[in-house]
């Protein structure tokens, strides 16, 4: 077995099949210089730039790791190796309209937790490239990002039929990248996306640490931006929190506007079931709404599911939609949701072992069980320091710091504060 085949068994195992078929199978090792030096060729300049950015460091990492006689590694361009381009080896998927009926903004239902987001969103639809540019929408998973972009490319193309839209998630647009440098198609590549009038891009947090990406979508960003055509985004969180995204895409999308959509309060999602519910041709009791706004404390989108099945169940067996059929038919369902560690569900769970509502942990009196709840949520939840200070009562992320360090202390020298913190966690094992 040669070092280059070495490396490249050691390469399968740790990067994706697809990624391997893509980037390190048409590899050709040329041979090793005398000064320790691995010459490799590609199939084109793209390609090169790719394993270049992404790969070298590895290829070096097993070299070190496995004793090789190689510590330096040159690409060169073999256009002998390119693939044959056939009609059928590679196309882009349809750039026409993929929006849903059901993400209009008629459809999306407005609360004090999304109606900055939502208003910025219909501003944009209004006026495309002309109020915010780029507009950047963040939030958790199911709170509505991807509704609300795509109720922006909806309007636009009822009201400009003309315009030319797309929208793809940011894996989406890393994979037609990846094919149009394998396929030696980035010109086509670069006229699809750069002549876009509109260009919506969902979950950008995917790009992060994929730095040849980065590259091609900063020059895209720019393009568009120099050109007044409207860029949106969406992500699970704000620029400056995703990790390994680059400091110049950072700082261009703050050009904008940044709006964020946080997780819904009681009255939101009390709306938001009865709209459904009316949508399907059916009227909740307020007990049940209330019932089920209370007990689902995740986001919308399970939130939506559990109106489905409750349906579903009371349809099937004939009654009436009522607080026990509710409970019985969800039993499973809320047992799961309040396992699963988020702010909503540590803020109650506390607030139930301090015999509080969960509106008393904002209260200055309540001091220990509100640093208790965020303790627990910088340590059961990925959220960050100001997604935690937003949901208690827009506290700034210095005084949650603050908390953190202040109950992590008091564990070490307070036996029953420590069996306390102990217990709440178990709830969520």
């Amino acid at each position: 077995m040669t070092e280059w085949e070495c490396v490249l068994e050691q390469m399968r195992e740790q990067t994706s099949r697809e990624s391997y078929k893509n980037w390190l199978e048409p590899v050709r090792a040329l041979g090793l210089d005398a000064g320790g030096c691995l010459r490799l060729a590609v199939p084109n300049k793209d390609a090169k730039s790719w394993l270049e950015a992404e790969y070298i460091s590895s290829i070096l990492a097993i070299s070190a790791q496995l004793k090789l006689s190689f510590h330096s590694v040159t690409v060169s361009v073999d256009s002998r190796l390119q693939e044959p381009r056939t009609q059928d080896t590679f196309t882009f998927d349809d750039p026409g309209q993929r929006f849903s009926e059901k993400y209009t903004f008629d459809r999306f239902v407005v609360g004090s937790c999304n109606e900055f987001a939502h208003a910025a969103a219909r501003a944009v639809a209004d006026n495309p490239a002309n109020v915010y540019n780029p507009l950047y929408l963040y939030g958790g998973v199911g709170m509505g990002k991807t509704h609300l972009m795509q109720a922006v490319g909806s309007r636009v193309s009822v009201t400009s039929p003309q315009t030319k839209i797309i929208y793809v998630s940011a894996e989406e647009f890393m994979n037609d990248m990846v094919n149009s440098i394998r396929y030696d198609r980035m010109r086509t590549f670069h006229e699809r996306f750069r002549t876009a009038d509109i260009l919506l891009v969902d979950d950008i947090q995917t790009l992060g640490t994929r730095e040849r990406t980065q590259e091609e979508f900063f020059h895209t960003f720019n393009t568009l931006h120099n050109n007044g055509k409207q860029i949106v985004i969406s992500s699970d969180s704000a620029p400056s929190a995703v990790k390994g995204l680059v400091e110049r895409l950072k700082s261009r999308f703050s050009w904008g506007l940044i709006a964020d959509i946080q997780p819904p309060d009681l009255e939101t999602k009390m709306a938001i079931l009865s709209h459904k519910a009316a949508e399907a041709g059916a009227e909740l009791p307020s007990n049940v709404l209330n019932f089920m706004a209370t007990h689902f404390n995740s986001n919308i989108r399970e939130l939506e599911g559990a109106l489905t099945r409750l349906m579903a169940i009371a349809s099937i067996s004939g009654t009436g939609i009522t607080t026990a059929i509710a409970r019985q038919s969800l039993k499973a369902a809320l047992a799961e949701n309040e396992r699963t560690a988020t702010i909503a569900n540590i803020q109650q769970i506390v607030a139930s072992h301090y015999q509080l509502r969960t509106t008393q942990l904002r209260e200055r009196s309540n001091v220990v069980p509100r640093q208790v709840a965020m303790y627990l949520c910088r340590k059961l939840t990925s959220a960050s320091l100001p997604e935690i200070g937003r949901a208690f009562g827009g506290k700034h992320h210095t005084t949650v710091l603050h908390a953190i360090s202040k109950i992590a202390n008091k564990r070490q020298g307070n036996e029953s504060l420590d069996t306390q913190i102990n217990k709440l966690t178990e709830r969520f094992n």
